[in-house]
């Protein structure tokens, strides 16, 4: 059959097919994806720009691992741009000296404190586990629908990874579909991945070495950030592991003698 007559052909399914399937012989056109910066040259160039614009992104690890610095560089960015970010503190664990002095312009960021009567979190009984988690997604949601933030930060880095994974499905799924209507960038800082199908980047963090001046005098840390799952990323045949990048972060204290 001659490339005429293949042609010929083709258009005769697609006008027999237009009205159920338009374009059914036709791939889609692809779609440029918007990222934004995180502040960290060496996890921009693992994700091809940045955390995903409208979507959920999970940072993940352990404590110490490098995930709240890597969440305060990428809101630093944000509201030196003078975009108006949050942070909702599921544990009460936020630390806005900290923040500030990772490069976090203050009067641009909510800090939305998850308590219960007023009482610290390490002085709480633990009769109810959910109470503090439940503030934060409802928080979360309100925020989402109400839009005009650029970046949502929900931390439950200090919340029990079996009380993270509780959180419904449905949840994730709405939290997904706000974010893209409002084209917030929601991260979530866990000690495991919980946002499953509905997060479009999960990072994994991990610390490596130190950084010392001599032999007593802490600097900073070296991290590992692994990507886990990007779903606009192309598939690589034959890859093994996730792709990772090492990057390293002055500690805050460093950072304010510097200053």
């Amino acid at each position: 059959m001659s490339s005429r007559s293949s042609s010929a052909l083709r258009l005769e399914i697609e006008h027999a097919l237009e009205r159920s399937f338009p374009a059914a012989l036709t791939p889609a056109h692809r779609t440029i994806h918007e990222t934004v910066a995180t502040g960290i040259a060496e996890v921009d160039e693992l994700l091809e720009g940045g955390l995903p614009a409208g979507a959920i992104s999970e940072i993940n690890g352990p404590e110490s691992s490098g995930r709240t610095t890597l969440a305060l560089s990428f809101l630093a960015q944000r509201t030196a741009a003078g975009q108006v970010c949050a942070w909702v503190d599921a544990d009460d664990a936020f630390d806005p000296e900290s923040a500030a002095a990772n490069g976090i312009n203050l009067r641009q960021l909510l800090w939305v404190r998850c308590r219960k009567s007023g009482i610290p979190i390490r002085q709480r009984p633990s009769t109810k586990p959910f109470a503090q988690l439940d503030q934060a997604l409802r928080a979360t949601d309100l925020l989402l629908q109400a839009g005009g933030f650029a970046a949502i930060v929900l931390d439950l880095g200090d919340t029990a990874v079996e009380h993270a994974r509780r959180i419904p499905l449905a949840t994730w799924f709405r939290f997904r579909q706000a974010a893209d209507r409002a084209r917030t960038c929601l991260v979530v800082v866990a000690q495991d991945g919980c946002a499953q199908s509905s997060a479009a980047v999960a990072l994994e963090c991990a610390a490596l070495r130190p950084i010392t001046a001599g032999d007593t005098v802490l600097r900073g840390f070296h991290f590992e950030v692994r990507r886990e799952r990007q779903r606009f990323s192309p598939i690589v045949i034959g890859q093994k592991k996730p792709p990772a990048r090492v990057w390293p972060a002055a500690g805050a204290w460093d950072m304010e003698q510097r200053a």
